[in-house]
């Protein structure tokens, strides 16, 4: 019997094949060809010749010659401080085929010669990166991208801005080190938003909001405010409007559907009345002054904000489990009214500093705390919404909103020890002031009386239900307080299903559950999701 036969066999062995390609049959090999010679070496002694890379064809010109490169120049890691007004553009972010900010300074730095042309067709190649990524129609004074550039030539800075639309500018343009990223390294941003005051007088009476409202407060009095000057405020406004016009006429006005496009008719009668009603409405709440009481409610609805909190009810697609939810508010800040512009319209700013914000979250919180104001519900409806229930809150228009800033207080010490100047956009806020008050506060302004955009969104939610139909009906498995009857029923004295509309106890499978305790739970839920974000 042959040696080979006598060899063990074992069912994991590997096959001959797998065995070639191991390190062991490669070294048996490089042993026997140093035994036995190479008998592949090679013919002769020359080095081989490296193969060519084969890259893209050189461009060539109309008469078929190449077309010279650019020569290649060396590429920093910047830090570029923009302000910008949003209007006319779909957000921040670079989203072809709509014009976006990204999109202009993109074009901008290539022009200006700040990015060569190689790299001119995709961001990526250059690291783009920006802290704060705005919505469609939203300013801001100061934000920050972060990307590699050429900065050779001392006056790039005023080669781009040249190159930018007047409504984009460009503060400064400072060093950072490789592994800066303006998003991940912002500590936090600051956001303001403007609202005229008449946005807080109460809903229109005999609209769906006013009635629900109405109607809560006989169910269950003592819980929301009453609102003297809202209701002097319209009481003064139907004095105007009948003296101004017929019994029939304000019902006339009331009843007005607008035809389908292609029939309207502008010189319409009914149309001209209610076009003569509306500027009647403007004209006064233009002319509204809020009350120190009013605003001090609004100041108190937005102090309900501050700390670290489950904002899920303020975004779009976040459930209440999700960590990501919860958001620390550092500081905000309302001002005392101001008047501005021709029509003469009150306005206040609010200022928030926040670490990071979700889709819609300002122009939700903002919402929230104007309804509040205008309905007289308890400001602690904020707190509660931060628990598991859903609700709807509408969000505000996005005219009022800008970015101030974002903010890189821990960076900067880090910043300062490699060499590189501090990110700090307050070295340029006269420049940032004026550009504010010339392209982001005076538009801001000039589209409000234009457009009457803030009157329209609360005139919308005053009369939703009956826009939409969203009226809740009993059943045999809904009745009474289990059942909606509005979108906006948080609003109202029965507040957020759930929390206030049942008893402090209840009965669950005959026995009693004290209700505060499932509250104490919710709470402590509360902390710990707060202590693991």
């Amino acid at each position: 019997m042959s040696e080979e036969n006598l060899r063990p066999t074992y069912d994991d062995q590997p096959s001959e094949d797998a065995y070639k390609r191991g390190p062991q049959y490669k070294m048996t090999q490089a042993r026997k060809e140093d035994i036995e010679g190479n008998d592949k070496e090679k013919e002769s002694d020359e080095p081989e010749k490296k193969k060519q890379r084969v890259g893209r064809p050189p461009e060539l010109d109309a008469n078929g010659n190449p077309i010279p490169k650019e020569p290649r120049k060396p590429k920093r890691k910047v830090a570029v401080m923009v302000g910008y007004c949003g209007a006319g553009y779909h957000g921040m972010q670079y989203n072809p085929p709509h014009p976006t900010i990204e999109d202009a300074l993109f074009k901008a730095f290539v022009e200006a010669g700040a990015i060569s042309k190689d790299n001119s067709t995709d961001l990526k190649k250059n690291g783009f990166m920006r802290a704060a990524r705005t919505d469609k129609g939203v300013h801001a004074g100061g934000n920050l991208i972060s990307l590699k550039m050429i900065i050779e030539d001392p006056d790039i800075k005023e080669k781009i801005n040249k190159a930018l639309p007047e409504g984009i500018r460009v503060w400064d343009i400072t060093r950072v080190n490789k592994a800066f990223d303006c998003r991940k390294m912002c500590g936090s941003r600051w956001y303001e938003y403007l609202l005229p005051t008449y946005s807080l007088i109460g809903p229109k009476p005999n609209s769906i909001l006013y009635n629900d409202i109405e109607e809560s407060r006989l169910e269950l009095p003592g819980i929301l405010d009453d609102d003297a000057e809202s209701i002097e405020f319209w009481k003064n406004l139907k004095k105007e409007v009948n003296e101004k016009f017929t019994e029939e006429q304000i019902e006339q006005i009331q009843n007005y559907t607008p035809p389908p496009k292609d029939e309207f008719l502008e010189s319409e009668a009914t149309y001209q009345m209610v076009k003569k009603y509306k500027a009647l409405e403007y004209a006064h709440r233009r002319k509204y002054r809020i009350s120190a009481e009013k605003l001090e409610k609004f100041r108190s609805a937005m102090k309900q904000y501050i700390g670290a909190h489950n904002f899920h009810n303020f975004t779009l697609g976040k459930d209440f489990k999700d960590a990501s939810a919860i958001r620390f508010m550092k500081k905000i800040k309302v001002s005392d009214p101001f008047v501005i512009g021709d029509a003469k319209t009150e306005w206040v700013s609010i200022k928030i500093h926040g670490q990071s914000f979700m889709l819609h979250q300002i122009r939700k919180m903002i919402s929230m705390a104007a309804l509040i104001a205008r309905c007289g519900t308890p400001v602690e409806r904020i707190s509660q919404a931060y628990g598991p229930q859903k609700i709807n809150i509408p969000k505000a228009p996005a005219l009022g909103l800008l970015l101030e800033a974002p903010v890189f207080e821990t960076y900067n010490d880090r910043l300062e020890k490699f060499g590189y100047t501090p990110i700090d956009f307050s070295k340029y806020q006269e420049e940032i002031d004026a550009f504010k008050m010339k392209h982001i506060y005076d538009k801001i302004y000039k589209e409000e009386v234009d457009e009457n955009v803030f009157n329209a969104f609360f005139a919308y939610i005053d009369s939703f239900n009956k826009v939409t139909g969203a009226q809740g009906e009993e059943s045999e498995d809904k009745k009474g307080k289990n059942v909606q009857k509005s979108i906006f029923e948080f609003l109202t004295a029965r507040g957020i299903p759930d929390l206030e509309t049942n008893e402090k106890t209840n009965k669950v499978d005959g026995k009693i559950v004290d209700k505060s305790e499932d509250k104490e739970k919710i709470e402590s839920t509360h902390t710990t999701v707060d202590a693991q974000n």
